[in-house]
């Protein structure tokens, strides 16, 4: 078993134009004061990294990690979900997705496509110069304007999305292979890959591609209504990364999994700090352990309530103190009687 290793924070929530949030140097230094130990950076973000140089330059590289190291912090991954949503948007959500993208390239959605993609080959290259092992994005989506099939949806439909879907990414999973690094996809709502199921779906439209790996986060299987704990009994081979994200639900007479277009306060999922909500962390902790979980415990932070410097503050001692250091010995060792075949064979009469 392995003891996983934290707690570690998603820098994208946290980043703004005011110290100690406006650079990489300030950001980490106040992560670290709050007892955080990595850091999860938000490639998009220029405050936090320049992607263009981090693909091309190991020396840039090597100076971002100095200015980590500088903190007391390592990087635990990369993150991409706004390039990595550009990778496959159908026409409905054009305009509500062009804000991902540079402003010259808005109303243009092949070339926001052709632009996503490259920016997801140059986070590999990055990922590799940083010598990082995983990288987290989105799927992106091109049937989820069909969730509910009302009306029906025709044969294959399915099928021929993630048939093209596969195609946009499979050139990226090469990418990846080729710098040795596993691309996470979180599994989240608004993405085509937002469950189990889907995951399967896309696993098989690219073969199996060994670097199509999962990042965990239980706060969206809470939202669905899907077991949290029994996905890890199910796709623990493939959990690499791991959001440490709480939330809420409690359906009512008027609203219940799909919200009724309320905002986050009124719907009966949301978001909550750590500690504030439903997810069984104690439960997750101990499957992880249990399942040699090779990552870190990332804490995201995403609340409809509490101020951010408060669950960034919360969040580190609550990762801490959920963290399992695993034993090297069984509890019953001390009663043991040691190895003979012979004495078996004895006991199971077969002498």
């Amino acid at each position: 078993m392995k003891t996983i290793k934290g707690p570690a924070i998603f820098l994208a929530q946290f980043m703004g134009d005011k110290p100690p949030f406006d650079n990489l140097r300030n950001i980490t230094r106040w992560v670290a004061g709050l007892g955080f130990k990595g850091v999860q950076i938000p490639s998009w973000d220029g405050r936090c990294l320049d992607l263009d140089k981090a693909a091309s330059s190991k020396a840039y590289c090597d100076d971002i990690k100095g200015v980590i190291a500088e903190a007391g912090l390592q990087i635990t991954e990369l993150a991409s979900h706004l390039q990595g949503q550009l990778v496959a948007v159908h026409p409905a959500y054009d305009e509500l997705f062009d804000g991902f993208a540079p402003e010259k390239l808005r109303g243009k959605p092949a070339e926001r496509t052709r632009w996503a993609v490259e920016q997801l080959m140059k986070c590999a290259k990055a990922s590799q110069n940083l010598g990082l092992s995983f990288h987290v994005t989105f799927s992106g989506a091109l049937l989820w304007h069909t969730l509910y099939p009302w009306p029906p949806r025709p044969a294959g439909l399915v099928e021929t999305g993630f048939k093209e879907l596969a195609k946009r990414w499979l050139p990226i999973l090469n990418a990846f292979d080729a710098s040795g690094v596993d691309l996470c996809y979180e599994v989240h709502p608004g993405e085509d890959l937002h469950d189990g199921v889907t995951y399967e779906r896309f696993l098989k439209a690219t073969n199996n591609h060994a670097r199509a790996q999962l990042l965990y986060d239980p706060s969206h299987f809470v939202l669905q209504q899907l077991d949290h704990l029994e996905y890890i009994d199910f796709y623990h081979e493939h959990i690499k990364i791991f959001h440490v994200k709480d939330a809420e639900f409690k359906p009512n007479g008027r609203s219940g999994v799909y919200g009724g277009y309320s905002g986050w306060l009124e719907r009966a999922g949301r978001f909550r700090s750590l500690g504030d909500g439903q997810v069984d962390f104690k439960g997750i902790f101990s499957k992880l352990a249990q399942y040699n979980y090779p990552g870190w415990a990332v804490l995201e932070w995403e609340c409809c309530l509490k101020h951010p410097e408060d669950g960034a503050r919360e969040g580190a001692k609550f990762i801490q103190e959920h963290i399992i250091r695993t034993t090297e010995k069984a509890f019953d060792d001390f009663a043991g009687s040691g190895a003979d075949e012979k004495r078996n064979r004895r006991i199971l009469g077969l002498s």
